[in-house]
């Protein structure tokens, strides 16, 4: 595995290293060994799938509070998407900074997000579906939220929403008192 750290310390992209054949190929794409070597949270406590039916269709910004805060390791199985995470660990140098990378069936690449990131994106092609590894079982009280349109990020999205839903159109301007970590 090729881990390549963001711009955002501690958020790395990982890509795969195939080992090809006539028939193929064969590569890991995840192992705790090598996770732990670079100081990274190999555990996992649950996984889910985003399925996703149209072009544009947009997911976050999400994150859980402090009270169950937790690390994402992200993968898109079919389809592509424009991820986006940012940085809302208190006191880093990136503080409010944002990254993106574009995760597709095509390229196998992940995206690992550390505890206290918003992580969303929005999708570059229909039937896109994604594979989201979590060191943290949802916690219901400790769900969070950014607007994807939100002044504090000034995220650029490369394409139009098209597709959103109501409660991630509606999350309140991050620096509100009532969204704070």
């Amino acid at each position: 595995m090729i881990f390549t750290e963001t711009s955002l310390p501690g958020a790395y992209v990982i890509e795969i290293e195939k080992r090809e054949d006539a028939r193929g190929f064969f590569a890991r794409s995840f192992c705790q060994h090598e996770f732990l070597a670079r100081g990274l949270a190999p555990t996992v406590a649950q996984a889910n799938i985003s399925y996703n039916r149209h072009t544009g269709t947009l997911r976050g910004m999400h994150y859980q509070g402090e009270q169950a805060p937790g690390t994402k390791l992200v993968r898109c199985v079919r389809g592509g998407l424009y991820d986006v995470i940012i940085d809302l660990r208190p006191g880093s140098a990136t503080y409010l900074q944002w990254t993106a990378v574009e995760l597709s069936g095509e390229n196998y690449r992940m995206l690992y997000i550390p505890q206290m990131f918003a992580h969303g994106f929005l999708t570059l092609s229909d039937d896109t579906e994604v594979l989201y590894l979590e060191s943290q079982f949802y916690t219901p009280g400790a769900e969070k939220g950014a607007r994807y349109d939100d002044p504090a990020f000034a995220i650029a999205w490369p394409q139009p929403i098209h597709v959103i839903s109501e409660k991630d159109r509606n999350w309140p301007d991050f620096n509100d008192p009532a969204n704070l970590c």
